[in-house]
């Protein structure tokens, strides 16, 4: 008996091996975990699977067939703040028909408003014109998982940070000549171990920058900004470090006004922004793009409104990025490896870091490059209309000065030598006795 002879199956016309492959194919979708969503171009529902029902909480299949896919899955940012049209990239994504990768965020539950994170992806079948397919991935396990990763590495990080001080601190001390006598040699020993120790204390000090936005403890303090002036100033204090390099550093304002008199005015552009978090994401880029420059190349940063967005551009003449490296130099720890930039020092954690705080304020950051032909990097941040930026601002000074008030009248304390003495308790009195309706007194006689 030939236990392993391949039965014959008569497969019929092709009409019947099309329809068996759709039947498996679907068969496939109802039954995997991830949630599955087909819609038409203009968005509308033709496809749901159960598990997307489960997860959007739509209560049945039919609830969700032709219904347009926004009304189903809604979205809000992993910090839990609810995503705008414009911010919101599954709605870019749909409306592009470009794919998206893997945004992670919360999808709010109808049935419920519970929130659950997930993964969410979006692929074009055959072109613009055609369906979308909608993917979604619950990650409650992963992140559970990165938040005990991120705990050890915070802890790590806090406990060697100290001794690398301490190291960094005495190797000091063993080059200053006020302090210590030592011969050449000795000195270039000791200065490259302290070229070392630096970079590891930079490199435990992004760790913890990482960590605390990840487990959710720093959260973007927002206010309302004018952008031009605040980029100008964290541009201008690269100005001397260019100037060493032999590198030409610039800024300006994309379309200046100008008037009959030939005066010009920058165009003025607001946000709503954490003003430290744009400090490190400028210092990492502009940092970056001076290392990656050589001499006698420049470097040229502007700001200008771009509809509902503030667009911060940094374009260097420097080496440039690979496009096998141009996806990837936003993970974390990643760095490229050539011969141009082995010998530049990094920690890999730079431009997460970037990525990072501008989603966390709603935004988006992405770099156009060629190898050999420099860089340009790109920070895309929610913009405010001028009477949005003045009520907000009536709002920011309406709260300092209450703050003002309240520092300069507090609240009257009383003093310790002044407050009353605890009166001791006084344990319950018998009710007076009643004798012939005459009440007696405390010497005994009646009244």
């Amino acid at each position: 008996m030939k236990l392993f002879q391949r039965k014959k199956t008569n497969l019929g016309s092709p009409n019947n091996v099309a329809a068996n492959q759709s039947a498996l194919a679907e068969m496939a979708l109802r039954v995997i975990h991830d949630g599955v969503v087909i819609t038409d171009k203009p968005g509308n529902i033709k496809f749901i699977n159960q598990a997307a029902v489960t997860m959007v909480g739509c209560g049945s299949q039919n609830n969700a067939i032709g219904l347009d896919y926004s009304l189903i899955i809604k979205l809000e940012s992993k910090e839990g703040r609810e995503l705008s049209e414009a911010e919101n990239p599954l709605i870019q994504a749909m409306q592009s028909g470009q794919p998206l990768d893997s945004f992670q965020g919360n999808l709010i539950v109808r049935d419920s408003d519970k929130r659950i994170p997930v993964s969410i992806s979006v692929l074009p079948a055959d072109g613009l014109q055609q369906d979308r397919i909608i993917t979604f991935r619950n990650i409650t396990r992963e992140l559970e998982q990165e938040g005990e990763q991120t705990e050890f590495i915070s802890t790590a990080s806090h406990e060697m940070r100290t001794p690398v001080a301490t190291i960094d601190g005495y190797l000091s001390l063993a080059l200053n000549p006020q302090t210590a006598t030592i011969d050449e040699r000795a000195r270039g020993y000791l200065a490259a171990a302290q070229a070392a120790s630096q970079h590891l204390g930079k490199l435990f000090r992004d760790l913890l920058d990482v960590t605390k936005l990840d487990d959710g403890h720093i959260r973007p303090y927002l206010e309302p900004v004018e952008m031009v002036g605040l980029v100008k100033q964290i541009s201008d204090d690269y100005l001397t470090r260019a100037r060493e390099a032999k590198i030409n550093l610039t800024f300006g304002s994309s379309e200046p006004v100008t008037f009959d008199n030939n005066r010009r005015l920058d165009q003025v552009v607001y946000s709503f922004i954490d003003v430290n978090f744009i400090r490190e994401i400028l210092d990492n880029i502009i940092d970056n793009a001076i290392k990656y420059t050589p001499e006698g190349g420049s470097i040229y940063i502007n700001v200008r409104g771009d509809g509902d967005r503030v667009l911060i551009n940094v374009t260097d003449t420097g080496i440039g990025i690979s496009a096998d490296d141009l996806g990837h130099i936003f993970q974390k720890f990643y760095r490229a490896d050539n011969s141009d930039t082995r010998t530049i020092g990094g920690t890999g954690l730079g431009l997460y870091l970037v990525k990072q705080r501008v989603e966390a304020m709603g935004g988006r950051v992405w770099a156009e490059s060629a190898f050999g032909e420099g860089s340009t990097f790109y920070v895309s941040l929610p913009r405010l209309t001028s009477a949005e930026y003045e009520k907000r601002m009536i709002a920011v000074r309406n709260r300092q000065m209450q703050e003002q008030l309240m520092r300069a009248n507090p609240s009257p304390q009383v003093a310790p030598a002044q407050q009353p003495m605890p009166q001791p308790v006084q344990a319950p009195q018998p009710p007076p006795t009643i004798v012939n309706q005459t009440n007696i007194n405390l010497n005994g006689e009646a009244k």
